[in-house]
This record gives structure tokens, sequence and C-alpha cells, in this order.
């Protein structure tokens, strides 16, 4: 089985657990492969955490979760130094801390306090954690996936820009259809009626389907592949333009002016580049061209925006100002 075969089975997996969000599943499976951090944003119950625990489910990795609370401390994310006795006397050693998994689910991020925010930052950019004077190295597959939810802002910290800036893409959930809900409640129904069923059985009895996680190598093997995805200049050329345009955007339409106060950082760039050719990837082809750029743009660029106070006073939300972007800049 080749990698692109090995990936499409993992992605038709978390699509049998996932109802009517192909879009989340495909920035999921962009996000590993592009070897970024993803944070995923919905209101409640609209399956954030069951999508990133569909994944984790189905490959072969370590996952661990970490519920954001506001009495949440740095060490509980990190991990800290632990005095232990022994014969030979006292020593301190290590004890590491939930983020040392392969993918880390951290769940709703907006309710911890900036310092544990901050926790996260060194593990998320330099993929490594320092305690005590101490680095420790994360696995070589990590990503972190944050979940937000975007009411019930009351005793919440928002994130700051900085940190914002080190997800390689926000991804925003919105309602199902009416027909995909109904096969959700026929889901959930279902995997309720296997639970009461299996703890119904004979102690010692294997389940009834147990299907073999996607292994681990799969992904980087996706990703040696992934980097010899054709880039022609004139695609790097756009997809600087396409930043470029948040930085200077009176060069552009008016309504970009007004709405724009800051723009995208250079990340910005990076990301493109690697979502645009993972994407294409996954499209089966081996150069990037601009409907890649196009389609994951907005995920890219709706959290790396500063808006004015004149666009959230007239309720322009990030989506519109980047499909502006998009129709004003020129294709290659």
């Amino acid at each position: 089985m080749t990698a692109r075969d090995a990936v499409e089975d993992l992605r038709t997996r978390m699509g049998e657990a996932i109802i009517g969000q192909r879009d989340v599943i495909e920035r999921l499976l962009i996000g590993l492969l592009a070897n970024g951090n993803l944070l995923v944003e919905g209101l409640p119950g609209l399956a954030k955490t069951r999508a990133i625990k569909a994944l984790a489910k189905n490959l072969e990795c370590d996952f661990s979760r970490i519920q954001f609370t506001p009495d949440l401390l740095p060490s509980d994310v990190t991990g800290t130094e632990v005095y232990h006795q022994t014969s030979q006397g006292g020593t301190f050693r290590f004890e590491p801390g939930p983020i040392f998994a392969n993918i880390v689910l951290a769940d709703e991020i907006n309710r911890a306090p900036p310092k544990v925010q901050a926790a996260l930052l060194e593990a998320m950019e330099e993929r490594q954690v320092t305690v005590a004077g101490k680095t420790h190295l994360m696995t070589p597959l990590f990503m972190v996936m944050a979940t937000q939810n975007p009411i019930e802002q009351e005793g919440t910290y928002p994130l700051p820009e900085a940190q914002m800036d080190r997800f390689l893409m926000h991804v925003n959930i919105s309602w199902p259809p009416v027909e995909d809900e109904v096969k959700v409640i026929r889901l959930v129904r279902g995997e309720e009626i296997a639970a009461v069923a299996a703890a119904g059985a004979e102690p010692g009895t294997p389940p009834r389907s147990l299907v073999e996680p996607i292994p681990q190598q799969t992904v980087f093997d996706a990703r040696r592949e992934i980097g010899a995805i054709h880039v022609a200049e004139a695609m790097e050329r756009y997809m600087a333009d396409l930043v470029q345009a948040t930085r200077t955007p009176d060069d552009y339409s008016p309504d970009l002016k007004r709405w724009i106060e800051t723009g995208a950082s250079p990340r910005a760039s990076l990301a493109l580049d690697k979502c645009g050719r993972v994407h294409a990837w996954l499209q089966g082809r081996d150069y990037v061209d601009p409907e890649d750029v196009r389609a994951i743009a907005p995920d890219v660029l709706r959290h790396r925006l500063g808006l004015t106070y004149e666009a959230q006073g007239e309720g322009v939300p990030p989506d519109r100002v980047v499909a502006e972007i998009i129709a004003r800049v020129a294709l290659p």
C-alpha cells in the first residue's frame, strides 16, 4: 500500500466516525502531513474533540488530552522535576507531562491563563520543552491540536497574537446539514448499542472488529513525497503577493484599507507553501496550482489578520477579508 493509499484509508476511517465534516477531516490531515499545529474552533457539540480523537485512534501514535481550566499550571502541561529518594541519596528526575505525546489535544485552550498557554509555545515552535534548565526533545511525530469555543467568553483568556501565529491553520467548524444530522443520530445510537453489548460480553471476549491503525511510518513517507511536490516560481510569487496584500491593503482596495489594521507575518507565506503542497498531493498532483493555494488560504490567514475597530463594528468576518484579498490579487 502506497503512502497516498494509506492516507486515503485514514481519511475514510475518520469519515465513518465524523459525519458531514469532510472539510474538517481534510484540514486535520493537511495539518498532520504538513507537520504543523492546528486551532479548531466551533460551537459546542460540533465534534471538534471527536474529530481529533478519530484521527489519533486510527493512527499508530500516542495520544494525550489536556483539559484547559483556569487553575491549570504550566507544569501540569510540560511536566516537572520530582525528588526521588534512592539508596545512594536523593535525586531529581524529570517526570514528563501530557505534552509528551505524538498528538496532543489541548481542549478549550482559551480557558487557561496566558502563563499556561505560553507553556505550549516552545513545544509548538521548537519541538522541545525546557524545564529546570534542561531541554527535553519531543518525538519526531508531534502536533498540537487545540480547540476553542467561540461563545461563553466570560472567564476565558483570548490567545495572544504571538501564539495564534504559531498555529499553521485556524479551522472553523460549522453546523452540519439536516441530512447529515440524521446520520449522526444513527451513528451515535449504533455506538451506544455496541457499547452496551460489549459491556455485557464475557470477560476476555475479543471485540467484534479490530482494525489495525495506520502505521506512523506512513506519515513520514507521505511527507517525503510532499517535499518533492513542484512549486513554480510564479506560484511562490502568488503566495507572497497574497500575504503582502494583508500588509499593504491600500494598494488593492478601499475596503481592505478600512478593514485591515495589521497584516500577516512571514509564517503565513510558509504555511501557504506547506499546506498548498499537501493539498496538491492529496489531489494526486505533483505540482501546486492556484486552486490549492486558494483552497487553504482562509484557514491560513483568518487568524493572522488584525482587523480594525471599523471592521469589527461593521461585523466584517476575517473570511470576508480573505475572500476580498483573493479576488484582488492577480493570478499567476
